[in-house]
Protein backbone atom coordinates (compact mmCIF):
# COMPACT_ATOMS: atom_id res chain seq x y z
CA UNK A 1 0.00 0.00 0.00
CA UNK A 2 2.89 2.33 0.74
CA UNK A 3 4.14 1.98 -2.85
CA UNK A 4 0.69 2.87 -4.20
CA UNK A 5 0.65 6.01 -2.04
CA UNK A 6 4.06 7.04 -3.37
CA UNK A 7 3.02 6.38 -6.97
CA UNK A 8 -0.08 8.57 -6.49
CA UNK A 9 2.07 11.35 -5.04
CA UNK A 10 4.49 11.15 -7.95
CA UNK A 11 1.75 11.11 -10.59
CA UNK A 12 0.20 14.24 -9.07
CA UNK A 13 3.55 15.99 -8.59
CA UNK A 14 5.02 15.18 -11.99
CA UNK A 15 1.76 16.05 -13.74
CA UNK A 16 1.71 19.50 -12.13
CA UNK A 17 5.38 20.13 -12.75
CA UNK A 18 4.93 19.15 -16.39
CA UNK A 19 2.05 21.58 -16.89
CA UNK A 20 3.60 24.49 -14.99
CA UNK A 21 7.32 24.15 -15.82
CA UNK A 22 7.53 22.28 -19.14
CA UNK A 23 4.31 23.17 -20.99
CA UNK A 24 3.10 26.55 -19.70
CA UNK A 25 3.28 28.13 -23.14
CA UNK A 26 2.16 25.17 -25.22
CA UNK A 27 -1.41 24.73 -26.37
CA UNK A 28 -3.31 21.69 -25.13
CA UNK A 29 -6.92 20.64 -25.69
CA UNK A 30 -7.56 21.18 -21.97
CA UNK A 31 -6.79 24.90 -21.65
CA UNK A 32 -9.69 27.07 -20.59
CA UNK A 33 -11.59 28.93 -23.27
CA UNK A 34 -9.54 29.49 -26.40
CA UNK A 35 -6.30 29.98 -24.44
CA UNK A 36 -3.04 28.52 -25.69
CA UNK A 37 -0.96 29.34 -22.58
CA UNK A 38 -1.48 29.20 -18.84
CA UNK A 39 -1.53 33.00 -18.65
CA UNK A 40 -4.15 33.04 -21.40
CA UNK A 41 -6.25 30.57 -19.42
CA UNK A 42 -6.35 32.84 -16.41
CA UNK A 43 -7.37 35.74 -18.63
CA UNK A 44 -10.11 33.57 -20.17
CA UNK A 45 -11.39 32.91 -16.65
CA UNK A 46 -11.51 36.66 -16.01
CA UNK A 47 -8.90 36.47 -13.25
CA UNK A 48 -6.33 39.20 -12.62
CA UNK A 49 -2.87 38.57 -14.07
CA UNK A 50 -1.21 38.12 -10.68
CA UNK A 51 -3.33 35.05 -9.89
CA UNK A 52 -1.40 32.93 -12.39
CA UNK A 53 1.75 33.49 -10.32
CA UNK A 54 0.01 32.75 -7.01
CA UNK A 55 -1.60 29.56 -8.31
CA UNK A 56 1.64 28.54 -10.01
CA UNK A 57 3.59 29.04 -6.80
CA UNK A 58 1.04 27.00 -4.84
CA UNK A 59 0.93 24.18 -7.38
CA UNK A 60 4.69 23.95 -7.89
CA UNK A 61 5.32 24.21 -4.14
CA UNK A 62 2.74 21.53 -3.35
CA UNK A 63 4.12 19.28 -6.11
CA UNK A 64 7.61 19.59 -4.66
CA UNK A 65 6.19 18.91 -1.18
CA UNK A 66 4.67 15.66 -2.49
CA UNK A 67 8.05 14.56 -3.79
CA UNK A 68 9.85 15.50 -0.58
CA UNK A 69 6.94 13.89 1.26
CA UNK A 70 8.26 10.50 0.22
CA UNK A 71 10.94 11.05 2.88
CA UNK A 72 9.11 13.61 5.04
CA UNK A 73 5.51 12.32 5.19
CA UNK A 74 4.18 15.25 7.25
CA UNK A 75 4.24 17.33 4.03
CA UNK A 76 1.88 15.05 2.10
CA UNK A 77 -1.49 15.86 3.69
CA UNK A 78 -1.21 19.67 3.43
CA UNK A 79 0.08 19.35 -0.15
CA UNK A 80 -2.80 17.16 -1.36
CA UNK A 81 -5.32 19.42 0.36
CA UNK A 82 -3.89 22.51 -1.37
CA UNK A 83 -3.85 20.75 -4.74
CA UNK A 84 -7.34 19.36 -4.23
CA UNK A 85 -8.75 22.80 -3.45
CA UNK A 86 -7.01 24.24 -6.52
CA UNK A 87 -8.43 21.45 -8.69
CA UNK A 88 -11.94 22.21 -7.47
CA UNK A 89 -11.27 25.84 -8.40
CA UNK A 90 -10.06 24.80 -11.87
CA UNK A 91 -13.19 22.73 -12.46
CA UNK A 92 -15.40 25.61 -11.33
CA UNK A 93 -13.59 28.01 -13.67
CA UNK A 94 -14.05 25.69 -16.65
CA UNK A 95 -17.77 25.46 -15.97
CA UNK A 96 -18.03 29.18 -15.28
CA UNK A 97 -16.84 30.06 -18.78
CA UNK A 98 -18.85 27.30 -20.44
CA UNK A 99 -16.01 24.96 -21.38
CA UNK A 100 -16.98 21.47 -22.48
CA UNK A 101 -16.62 18.80 -19.79
CA UNK A 102 -13.54 17.29 -21.48
CA UNK A 103 -11.50 20.38 -20.56
CA UNK A 104 -12.10 19.63 -16.87
CA UNK A 105 -10.96 15.99 -17.09
CA UNK A 106 -7.29 16.58 -16.07
CA UNK A 107 -8.35 18.62 -13.02
CA UNK A 108 -10.96 16.00 -12.15
CA UNK A 109 -8.39 13.20 -12.38
CA UNK A 110 -5.99 15.16 -10.15
CA UNK A 111 -8.81 15.80 -7.67
CA UNK A 112 -9.66 12.10 -7.54
CA UNK A 113 -6.00 11.24 -6.98
CA UNK A 114 -5.83 13.80 -4.16
CA UNK A 115 -8.93 12.33 -2.53
CA UNK A 116 -7.49 8.82 -2.85
CA UNK A 117 -4.26 9.97 -1.25
CA UNK A 118 -6.14 11.60 1.62
CA UNK A 119 -8.13 8.39 2.13
CA UNK A 120 -4.80 6.60 2.41
CA UNK A 121 -3.82 8.93 5.22
CA UNK A 122 -2.78 6.06 7.45
CA UNK A 123 -0.07 5.35 4.89
CA UNK A 124 1.69 8.71 5.41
Amino acid sequence: MHIVAIVIQLVIALGLLNVWLIQPNRPTPYRGGDAVTIKGEFLAYGLPGWTVYLVGLLKIGAALALIVGIWLPSLVFPAVVVIGVLMVGAIVMHFRIGDPLKKSVPALIMLVLCVLRVLMRGVY
